[in-house]
């Protein structure tokens, strides 16, 4: 469904809702359109008992720009209704295998898997159940691994097809209701009770049932009552005066003159732009625990990121091979080759992939194997005649050391002053040895592992600096090699060796400095400055502390997906504010329409404010009106899909929308109640 134009597929879906909207009690949320619907009744009253064509045209027009109001803020709801459909899917009420005892079962139980189970649907499942999953079943609910590992098919929930891997401990251990397990086995601590699951919030986010307006959107509407009840006090003025002058107006000539005074623009228009911003970011897979966060996240002055996954990508990678002298690039590569053939770490296969782009090559005849362990922080291979070894500088000296006398060893100082410069320089640094026959051990060279920078995240950080926001780049790496990469990413600022405390002060510092706060996190020691920031987004497959503490969670598990929320947090603001200036604008133009056509008759003078020269009286009132709800259902787009954003300046943004929309919604009137005025003269009895 586009939010560029409205098609009749979306009109019809949405008018149900509409028409149900005009219930006063519902208008009562939006008291501008309130007051255009009362006024839509007394227009009406007074058509009944007296008709006229400008009687029932203002009033047909007056209930029309009440069913734009609201058909504006229907079709922002009924954008979520597909993907609503789509996640109710998810929730059949499936047989879960529960265990009987729980965690404490668990914890007890000699073989994991051996466990007193029983079979009970999905939805009598309760906080802290534990239940087992198994190849090609759906989990029963949100949860955490507790035993297991297992690669789940998120595609339902997150739209990526690809599958991730989960398992108990770290902060890899969330799961979501609704999600099929593709191999192994794991057994889920269920952490949500029925109806409170991540997939139930997101339904409610989506249809708009549990959008709470937010505090700046709150405060606009009672701006727009106050200046409602300023415009109520000028026209019953505007009556007396008339009254009291001789120039008699009627109530439907009042009212039409209130309705095209007060801003009907926004108030007609200021809910869909909040549930649009909010669909906007569930698209994105960013579910929002309150419209507080998504308009916070508008505001935010510092982002605090965390370097891995976030600035950089989430492993090491091999950049280059440096060779000590005597030995040819050639045999480093081979040898660097054959050694990370048994490492399956991150690491090891991006250094195959450094040496021997494409296809893994195949394990020479006769080789031996030695895979890369946490133990000897070292992977090799042993041929015929031949040892090769790789790992870490300590482990590979000890290697080395234990072949033969350190004497035997000429290349150990050049090694150390390798090892020592690809620290300095911010990576890690692997050693490559070889040992051929009985000889002494070797030393050939060292891989240099490095944190590579993600691809425009320099260009990212520029923009938002352009937005006047500051990113502090959050690490517990040693400071030289933080300062290395954050001097590559270009972030303004960083905090290295950083603890939970140091996170925690660092935000409240930040705040205490009348600055708004954002940072992400997935870990448990990342909750207290989670529920600290003024947005804090969690990884979904982050713990449940993390979850329980951010005011937003990211299902697709993607760090550098907060840039993007606040992108879209600004843009929600910039359009409410845009809006807000055209509305408020396009009012003149009615002045000049509707004034002179109340009192030209008894003052003549009042003549010179018909700038546009309308044709009579009852045109101009007419013209006016149709106008003032045209101009609704001509911004219900712009409202939906939201003003595009361009990173910029506080003081450029405002200089532009003054511009485009201060100066926009004072000429658009002018030219469209002209035209309308040109087809209304035209009708009979006007």
């Amino acid at each position: 469904m586009t939010a560029r134009t409205l098609t009749a597929p979306q009109v019809r879906e949405a008018l149900p809702g509409a028409l149900r909207k005009l219930s006063p009690h519902e208008l009562l949320a939006t008291p501008v359109m309130l007051v255009v619907e009362l006024g839509a009744v007394v227009t009406t009253v007074l058509s009944v008992l007296d008709p006229s064509v400008l009687g029932w045209s203002v009033t047909v027009w007056l209930w029309l720009t009440v069913l734009f109001g609201t058909l504006a803020e229907s079709v922002a709801e009924g954008r979520g209704k597909a993907q609503a459909a789509s996640l109710r899917a998810l929730q059949t009420d499936t047989l879960a295998r529960r265990v009987r005892g729980g965690v404490d079962q668990l914890r007890h139980a000699g073989d994991r898997w051996e466990l007193p189970v029983e079979e009970v649907p999905s939805s009598s499942l309760r906080r802290d159940d534990v239940v087992l999953v198994q190849a090609g079943e759906r989990i029963p609910a949100d949860g955490d691994v507790v035993e297991g590992v297992a690669s789940v098919d998120e595609s339902a929930v997150t739209g990526e097809s690809a599958p991730v891997i989960r398992e108990s401990g770290g902060d890899r251990s969330a799961v979501t209701g609704g999600t099929v397990v593709l191999s192994d086995r794991i057994a889920v601590r269920v952490t949500s009770d029925p109806g409170q699951s991540f997939v139930d919030r997101m339904i409610a986010l989506v249809e708009g049932s549990e959008r709470q307006r937010t505090p700046n959107e709150a405060a606009l509407e009672v701006l727009l009552s106050a200046l409602t009840v300023v415009f109520l006090v000028v026209v019953g003025t505007l009556y007396l005066i008339a009254d009291h002058s001789g120039a008699r107006q009627s109530v439907l000539v009042l009212v039409a003159l209130l309705v095209c005074l007060i801003p009907t623009t926004i108030g007609a228009l200021l809910s869909a732009i909040g549930i649009a911003g909010m669909d906007r970011l569930v698209r994105r897979n960013v579910l929002a625990m309150s419209g507080r966060a998504v308009e916070a996240a508008g505001d935010v002055d510092v982002l605090l990121l965390d370097k891995t996954g976030t600035i950089t990508h989430g492993n090491r990678r091999a950049s280059e091979l440096l060779a000590v002298t005597g030995v040819a690039p050639e045999e480093l590569a081979d040898a660097a080759l054959l050694a990370s053939l048994a490492d399956e770490t991150p690491e090891g296969r991006s250094i195959v992939e450094l040496v021997a782009p494409g296809d893994a090559p195949p394990v020479p005849a006769g080789a031996e194997l030695v895979e890369f362990s946490a133990a000897t922080r070292m992977s090799g291979v042993d041929l015929p005649g031949r040892l090769v070894r790789k790992g870490a500088a300590s482990a590979v000296a000890r290697w080395v050391h234990g072949t033969g006398p350190a004497a035997a060893h000429p290349s150990v100082a050049e090694v150390e002053t390798l090892v020592q410069r690809v620290s300095e320089q911010g990576g890690t640094p692997l050693v490559v040895a070889a040992q051929e026959g009985t000889a002494p051990a070797r030393l050939l060279g060292v891989v240099h592992l490095k944190d590579v920078v993600k691809d425009g995240i320099r260009e990212r950080f520029a923009e938002l600096r352009a937005m006047g926001i500051r990113t502090v780049m959050v690490t517990g790496d040693n400071a030289v090699t933080a300062r290395v990469i954050a001097e590559e990413a270009g972030v303004d600022d960083v905090l290295a060796e950083a603890t939970p405390e140091d996170k925690m002060r660092l935000i409240r510092e930040q705040q205490q400095g009348g600055r708004l706060v954002a940072m992400c996190g997935d870990g448990t020691n990342d909750a207290p400055a989670l529920a600290q920031a003024d947005v804090g987004v969690a990884m979904n497959t982050g713990t449940a502390a993390a979850k329980e503490a951010g005011n937003m969670v990211d299902l697709d598990s993607d760090p550098t997906k907060l840039l993007e929320v606040v992108e879209i947090g600004k843009q929600l603001l910039i359009t409410r504010g845009a809006l807000t200036t055209f509305s408020v604008a396009n009012d003149v133009a009615k002045y000049f329409a509707v004034l002179p056509a109340m009192f030209v008759v008894a003052f003549p003078q009042l003549g010179v404010l018909n700038v546009m020269q309308l044709s009579s009286p009852e045109s101009a009132i007419v013209s006016a009106v149709v106008f003032n709800a045209l101009v609704i259902v001509a911004l219900v787009p712009l409202a939906l899909r939201g003003v595009r954003y361009r990173p910029a300046a506080a003081d450029v943004l405002l200089r532009r929308n003054l511009l485009v929309y201060g100066l926009g919604g004072l000429v658009t009137p002018f030219v469209g109640i002209k035209l309308l005025d040109l087809v209304v003269s035209l009708i009979p009895g006007l």
